[in-house]
């Protein structure tokens, strides 16, 4: 499997999920921690960290630290890249 096949592979575990899709989604409307990310999506707080540990580990997501809060965003560089790449071989493959 190609590099590029393993990346949309680990994409597509990050946002196959409706939960991890809906963290994605408000992030989208900008930086939150996680208490406020699980207020927003209705889920707890526990779960929330668990959905952001598989979106970090996908690269869909970065955090940074503040003090004692962790604030998470899009990492939408990268997802902008991968889509890039995957739209660049598409054509070589037909």
């Amino acid at each position: 499997m190609s590099d590029l096949c393993k990346e949309i592979a680990r994409m597509g575990k990050g946002i196959g999920n409706e939960n991890r899709f809906r963290i994605l989604e408000a992030l989208m409307k900008g930086p939150r921690t996680v208490g406020q990310i699980a207020k927003t999506v209705r889920l707890p707080q526990p779960s929330v960290s668990q959905h952001l540990k598989v979106l970090k580990s996908a690269n869909l997501v970065e955090d940074t630290r503040r003090g004692q809060e962790v604030i998470y965003v899009v990492n939408v560089l990268y997802m902008a890249g991968l889509l890039k790449k995957l739209a660049t071989e598409l054509p070589k493959n037909k």
